[in-house]
């Protein structure tokens, strides 16, 4: 009898533990902010959670709009899919980091720059230029912003987010994996369509450039956008190889998920030589990126993409930080790819990096799970919710790559959207960059017309045929 009572109260016990767990893991999930938090969204923060104060250094302006037009730019005759002007071309660097005064700026720079500054130490270095908040976004999304800021929840586990369209969810975040979600569901536009290069750089400086043509559908962002009628998708995907030969045709499709809970992402590749289309569930997590010779995974397109579900995420708070900001510059230069790609690294004359305060968030990997990278640190942009910077460690807790995202605000929408992104190995001393356009009179395409028609199985298949 002792024994099955024992047993009994174990089972009990048990069950309360589960109860206990889950209830720990949904208390956080459901937790929204208040009518009183929220009300300081257009006040002392930013529409999009920003602070709207600049630091007490005075180093870090007060926010302002941003760039919210192309008029406000000082370009109003400037329209998509033109290359962006730079508003700023005047702007001279404040100062340069080196490995020399790197010391002098610790505190201030990415566990990943500090290793690229160490590694590269003759060559690498920072151009550190005036502070510009320039990000913008269309008054509706802050008007979403405000409106979905007390009702968007975390789903079970944190694998997605409910209550919430066409706005940020968390511009108030508690939460590390809150910060994760704001990324992913930030405003970039409503559709846009990209002609792009994408180099894998040995460290002599030699590379072959891969060709793609990008579509992108942002459903959760369109006007009036509601949760129940996305179909549970975000944005729809389209990504087109048009060169190498060897590698031309070949064709994916991705409807990325809002409630990864409910289910992952869905994917299908058109493959040219078979002629037909099959589901990719592969694509993620660590899955090779496309066509990037090992240098990235599938979930480092864009910086950081797909499901959180593999790691735990931990907020460590808010920093200024140097990061690449209003990269103008490359997104002129890198027209000539020359002018751009160097041996071991970008030319650091054309990048600009900038004083800004961002989110640091850890994402740790689950014991049980697998993905190549034990850990990232994520660095976000209070002020658009945008990852700048990534530090990616390996299995031996070691610093194995360095993620930059540069970015420039496409006024004339108003977003602001990477321009080139660059991943250093800093094992394999190669290093891989992704945004080259060959026409220096085109860059993003905003004015893109589709519907969801235009992403169904059946027309990839059609496109692929044709």
């Amino acid at each position: 009898m002792q024994i099955r009572i024992s047993r009994l109260v174990a089972t009990r016990l048990a069950r309360a533990a589960v109860v206990a767990t889950a209830f720990a893991v949904a208390g956080p999930a459901v937790a929204q902010i208040s009518a009183q938090e929220a009300a300081r969204l257009g006040a002392d923060l930013t529409p999009l959670g920003g602070e709207r104060a600049g630091n007490a250094a005075g180093t870090i302006p007060a926010w302002d709009g941003g760039l919210s037009s192309a008029a406000k730019a000082g370009h109003p005759n400037f329209k998509s899919p033109g290359r962006v002007p730079d508003p700023f071309p005047n702007d001279k660097p404040l100062f340069r980091i080196n490995a020399a005064n790197m010391a002098q700026y610790a505190d201030r720079l990415t566990e990943g720059h500090k290793a690229l500054l160490r590694q590269y130490r003759d060559t690498y270095f920072m151009n550190v230029y005036q502070t510009r908040r320039t990000a913008a976004s269309p008054q509706r999304i802050y008007d979403a912003t405000k409106r979905i800021a007390t009702t968007a929840k975390l789903a079970p586990g944190g694998h997605g987010v409910t209550g919430a369209a066409e706005g940020i969810p968390f511009p108030i975040p508690k939460q590390g994996v809150e910060i994760f979600w704001n990324h992913v569901l930030r405003y970039r536009a409503d559709t846009a369509a990209r002609q792009i290069g994408q180099a894998a750089v040995t460290p002599s400086g030699s590379y072959n450039m891969v060709k793609f043509n990008d579509e992108f559908h942002v459903v959760y962002s369109l006007p009036g956008a509601k949760e129940q009628e996305l179909d549970n998708v975000i944005l729809y995907f389209i990504q087109e190889t048009v060169a190498p030969a060897r590698l031309a045709g070949e064709i994916l499709l991705v409807h990325e998920t809002l409630d990864q809970s409910k289910e992952n992402r869905r994917a299908w590749l058109y493959n040219p030589g078979q002629r037909r289309v099959r589901r990719a569930p592969n694509v993620a997590f660590d899955n090779p990126g496309t066509a990037a010779d090992g240098l990235r995974t599938s979930d480092q397109f864009d910086m950081y993409n797909g499901s959180p579900e593999r790691y735990d995420w931990r907020l460590v708070g808010k920093k200024e930080i140097f990061v690449p900001y209003n990269s103008y510059r490359m997104h002129w230069a890198k027209t000539k790819p020359g002018d751009v790609i160097r041996p071991l690294h970008m030319n650091q004359d054309t990048t600009r990096y900038e004083l800004h305060r961002v989110w640091v968030v850890d994402s740790v990997l689950k014991p049980g799970q697998r993905h190549i990278y034990k850990r990232r640190t994520l660095y976000v942009d209070e002020d658009s919710w945008q990852i700048l910077a990534v530090d990616a460690y390996d299995n031996r807790d070691q610093l194995w790559r360095v993620q930059e995202g540069h970015v420039i605000n496409y006024y004339n929408v108003p977003t602001l959207w990477t321009t080139m992104e660059t991943t250093y190995d800093l094992q394999s001393r190669r290093y891989l960059a992704l945004g080259f356009e060959d026409d220096p009179n085109r860059s993003y395409d905003f004015n893109i017309k589709r519907t969801l028609q235009d992403y169904t199985a059946a027309a990839l298949r059609a496109r692929g045929t044709r």
